[in-house]
């Protein structure tokens, strides 16, 4: 577990002082992937650093499983970074070592003995998909493959938290999707806690379980994406969720009724809206929207209009089976929008 309370940061600038971080606080749970995400210069980067001790907060505490690391010092301050791997944005492979011997360099910091390091380092490279690529040097790797060499380095320690800052930078979709299965097995096999810093939402559609969503250093909302994705309002559901055609006001007076519905889970590919249609004697229209896939669960937002007397009992039949409705206004026939 993971708990950040009020932290802020903040770097000398031309006009003054910079707060990069203004009273964050948020939590993640042991063994989840968290999407860090928000606009440049939103203090993602600055988190992540000060999550990793790379940077000291000028106030807060950052909890890891309990313990406070901001009041650590000397060799406690040491132990506790080593139980934060970190991958970094740019490509810090050193060029003269192969990867396994990239691999190597944290446990040859630590002194590990010969045999122990290069049993370590095969696993690494087993999990990471690059056992065949042990002896090629950085150089003679493609992209997505060295940064799953950075991965694999950053794990050499066998840490609790590992932090990726924009792990899928400027890398194609299949090299991105290969990366981002690298950091799933990461969570799914070694148990690991995941932050990622990414600009791209698809990285958590694929992959994150949570995400905290940065403005101006301050964390405008956190939590866990298929509830937030159900929220009103919710910027996550924006981000993430289809597009809904703009249907004009004056168009909605051809129905009876018009509500957004977003479905999770089976709901979303099951026969919920033909079976309410059905059920209630209406028809039922769908004027914009669609599905698409949040960490392997299937999510719907539709725009549907219904006709028919019963058109708020079919509305209402939809929620009660797990869909969020919300109604849209309506015109009466001949109305000026």
């Amino acid at each position: 577990m993971i708990t950040v309370e009020n932290l802020t940061k903040s770097f000398p600038g031309r006009g003054g002082e910079v707060r990069a971080l203004d009273g964050v606080s948020l939590e993640v749970p042991a063994g989840t992937i968290l999407g860090v995400v928000g606009t440049s210069g939103a203090g993602k980067s600055t988190l992540a650093r000060c999550i990793a001790l790379l940077e000291q907060p000028d106030s807060g505490s950052i909890r890891v499983d309990g313990t406070d690391l901001v009041s650590l010092s000397g060799a406690a301050l040491r132990a506790a970074r080593r139980q934060i791997g970190v991958v970094p944005q740019t490509d810090s492979l050193l060029r003269q070592r192969t990867a396994a011997g990239n691999i190597a360099l944290p446990l040859e910091a630590a002194k590990i003995p010969g045999p122990q390091r290069k049993q370590r380092v095969a696993e690494l490279l087993e999990l990471v998909g690059l056992s065949d690529k042990a002896a090629n040097y950085p150089d003679q790797l493609s992209g997505g493959q060295r940064q799953r060499v950075a991965i694999a380095r950053a794990l050499a320690g066998s840490p609790s938290v590992l932090l990726a800052d924009e792990p899928t930078s400027a890398l194609d979709p299949e090299t991105t999707g290969s990366v981002l299965t690298v950091l799933d097995r990461v969570r799914s096999e070694l148990g690991v806690t995941v932050l990622i810093v990414t600009h791209d939402m698809a990285v958590v559609r694929r992959i994150c379980d949570d995400i905290a969503v940065l403005e101006h250093g301050r964390v405008v909302e956190n939590g866990k994406v298929l509830d937030l994705v159900a929220a009103p309002g919710s910027l996550t559901a924006s981000a993430l969720l289809p597009e809904l055609d703009q249907v004009s006001q004056a168009h909605n007076a051809n129905y009876d009724r018009v509500a957004d519905i977003v479905l999770v889970g089976f709901a979303a590919i099951g026969a919920l809206l033909p079976e309410a249609a059905s059920r209630h004697n209406v028809e039922l229209s769908l004027l914009g929207g669609g599905m698409t896939r949040l960490n392997d669960t299937p999510v719907a937002r539709f725009r549907i209009a219904l006709n028919g007397e019963r058109a708020d009992a079919a509305l209402k039949w939809i929620g009660e089976r797990g869909a969020v409705v919300r109604h849209k206004p309506t015109l009466v026939a001949g109305t000026a929008a």
